[in-house]
């Protein structure tokens, strides 16, 4: 990659990932005459090819040596999205093992680490080598070892005596997991809880916040750039930037990064003095994002599907003789960087995605078939030869590549039915649970179209909510917490909305036992939501969150909601003559699909970047506070608005608290300047469901 082209931050990684399993040995670059030329929007698609094995690299050399990796269950999830097993072989590794599991000893082979620097993984570690369980052991560690952890291992080996078994120590730094080319996690479960349990002591909050800084680190000494910071004052934010702040001060070789030649962001750029920006937000600046329907096909999938660590799950059902239904549990893994029909609509709106899906499956299939006719079939000992007379006509030179590009034509058209069978199974949820009504009344709720009017706004809440025909338990609780943070309707309006919730599953006339455990289970989800619900009440009337619909500009505001009425309309019609049936849905679905594209909403997140990289007077760029690790101390707010300040080239947001598919999508339409790429992080990607169940843990 040339040394002005914009990079990623998971091509980054896997970069870093790669010298490490060639023993820490900077991999050869490849002769820059042999690469092809790529639009930007392809320069990191293949990740798994990147930072490749060299070529001409001679035998038994660092990068094509066989290995084994043994990890733990931390470093394997920072593994898993960046290489596959092929990949690993291609790096050398024969295999790959969980440290705490029994492992068989393989003495001629040579063993690289890579692990939390924990008590527990450098005891095994020391014992490995202490019985010879390896030809050597190579010590990567996924962030930097303390020095009181670093000497305990000393002393072990020592003991033991099997010091010369130990090769290198490394710090790697590489503490988060990208699930995309600039989407990232810190894989911190439950984290919004906590910084907001009352219960947390200051000695597990100090440690908390100490971690995010750490992977926040990680994610700096990945990219090879030191950013500006900005944070909200007080809180989980100002906290982070801190620790984050006194690390860099801690390790004098990141205060110099992107700063010498050697850098591999400013050799030869000329654009050294163009740094990224870090923006560190937390989940109470805005909780609507993470239970607000959405439109968008990626954050559907998270949403109504079982989706992990770019992974789906769900289950179709198919008919089979006799009128009897068989269930099919269907499992992908799906990977934006390389899928180009998840790339490109991962952020359309969901009938964009279904149109577009159909359009495209067509166009292989015809493509596909136009191929064949080309061919005919000859005798039973020989197939698909060439017809003589059409090779006269057309030419040897183009069938044959016509021929060859069959194979990619294939593999095209199979990632497209995987995406038919996601498009059938989201469909399936959207329509019985009529979502295309929650999203079009939350999307006016959240825009403040109903902020003159509340008592209408009450009336349209409760008769959704009190539908049992519309949407499941959790649709109707996530109703009620828009409504309740995103307009100043008073508690009381609030309680009259959840208690007729509650009443609607109050009657009686149950006729089977399978109808007893559903009734059951939805008064567990409702009580379970209405506890979120408490815990937020309970907030806003202690003024430590704000609603939501002020945050809007009247233009915004007027823009979004006549498209989200189109939309919200169109796609209620298409429910209303949709059936449930997976069989032939996407078939009426794309009847009308062209004409139910609506505006997406713009989120917070969105707002305080663009404020911030655009420098917008009145906003959080006078709010924020103001961090840059090469100067000491805060920067004064009032002499920041006269400062001329440096162009950004790259935005990190990060949310303290947990992020949302939601969230990602809103920040790639964010207003910035032209060759300012957006990376999105936080302390964990949660979905609805998961986020619903924190807030009710809190209550």
């Amino acid at each position: 990659m040339a040394p002005d082209q914009a990079s990623s931050l998971k091509a980054d990684q896997l970069s870093a990932v790669s010298k490490m399993l060639a023993f820490n040995v900077a991999t050869v670059p490849e002769d820059p005459q042999s690469s092809t030329s790529t639009s930007p929007g392809e320069a990191t698609a293949d990740l798994d090819s990147y930072s490749a094995l060299p070529r001409g690299a001679p035998a038994g050399t660092a990068h094509n040596q066989w290995k084994i990796l043994i990890y733990d269950k931390t470093c394997r999830s920072i593994i898993s999205p960046l290489l596959s097993v092929s990949n690993l072989r291609r790096r050398g590794v024969t295999l790959h093992l969980l440290i705490d599991t029994e492992r068989e000893p393989i003495p001629d082979v040579p063993a690289i680490y890579f692990v939390e620097p924990t008590r527990a993984n450098i005891s095994i570690i020391a014992h490995d080598c202490s019985v010879g369980l390896y030809k050597s052991a190579h010590l990567n560690f996924v962030t930097r070892i303390e020095r009181t952890l670093l000497e305990e291992f000393a002393r072990l080996v020592v003991q033991a005596n099997c010091v010369k078994k130990v090769v290198s120590v490394y710090d790697q730094y590489l503490d988060y997991v990208c699930l995309e080319q600039n989407l990232f996690t810190l894989n911190t479960p439950n984290s919004y809880i906590l910084y907001n349990d009352p219960n947390t002591t200051e000695g597990q909050m100090d440690r908390a916040m100490g971690d995010i800084a750490n992977g926040l680190l990680s994610v700096v000494a990945t990219t090879g750039q030191l950013p500006v910071v900005r944070c909200a004052r007080g809180g989980a934010p100002e906290m982070v930037a801190r620790k984050l702040m006194a690390m860099i001060a801690d390790r004098p070789v990141l205060r110099e990064l992107g700063r010498g030649a050697g850098s591999s962001a400013a050799s030869g750029s000329g654009i050294s003095h163009r740094r990224p920006l870090l923006v560190i937000l937390e989940r109470n600046s805005d909780l609507i994002t993470p239970v607000q329907h959405t439109s968008t096909y990626q954050a559907l999938i998270d949403d109504l599907l079982v989706h992990n660590a770019n992974r789906v799950e769900f289950n179709t059902t198919v008919e089979e003789n006799g009128g009897r239904t068989k269930v099919i549990p269907k499992r992908f893994d799906l990977n934006a960087d390389k899928d180009q029909f998840y790339s490109r609509h991962k952020f359309s709106p969901f009938p964009e995605a279904i149109e577009s899906n159909g359009a495209e499956l067509q166009d292989v299939t015809d493509k596909t078939d136009e191929i064949r006719s080309k061919t005919v079939t000859g005798s039973a000992e020989t197939t698909n030869t060439i017809d003589v007379d059409l090779l006269s006509s057309t030419g040897t030179a183009d069938l044959a590549t016509a021929v060859d590009s069959l194979p990619l034509l294939m593999e095209r058209k199979r990632q497209l039915e995987v995406h038919t069978s996601i498009l059938q199974a989201v469909m399936t949820e959207v329509a019985s649970r009529d979502i295309p009504q929650f999203y079009e009344l939350e999307s006016s709720l959240a825009t403040g179209v109903y902020k003159n009017d509340l008592s209408k706004a009450k009336r349209d809440v409760l008769e959704l909510v009190t539908d049992r025909s519309k949407g499941s338990v959790s649709d109707k609780v996530r109703l009620l917490i828009v409504y309740c943070l995103a307009t100043t309707a008073p508690g009381g309006d609030i309680d009259d909305v959840a208690n007729k919730m509650r009443e609607i599953f109050d009657g009686n006339g149950i006729q089977s036992a399978g109808t007893i455990l559903l009734e059951r289970d939805d008064r567990d989800k409702l009580t379970q939501g209405l506890s979120a619900i408490d815990y937020l009440k309970r907030l806003r009337s202690m003024n430590m969150i704000s609603t939501m619909a002020d945050q809007f500009s009247t233009v915004e505001e007027s823009t979004y909601s006549a498209g989200s009425r189109m939309s919200g309309d169109m796609l209620s019609t298409l429910m209303k003559s949709a059936t449930n049936q997976a069989t032939g849905l996407l078939a009426k679905a794309t009847e009308r699909v062209s004409s139910m594209l609506g505006k997406v909403h713009k989120h917070h997140v969105t707002f305080v970047v663009e404020n911030i990289v655009n420098q917008r007077p009145g906003t959080e760029d006078d709010e924020y506070l103001y961090f840059d690790p090469r100067i000491s101390g805060e920067i004064d707010q009032d002499q920041l608005r006269s400062t001329a300040r440096a162009p950004v080239n790259t935005v990190i947001a990060f949310v303290v608290g947990g992020g949302c598919y939601q969230e990602w999508s809103s920040l790639s339409t964010a207003s910035l300047p032209s060759g300012c790429s957006v990376i999105y992080g936080a302390t964990d990607i949660v979905d609805p469901t998961n986020f619903l169940n924190q807030l009710s843990r809190l209550a």
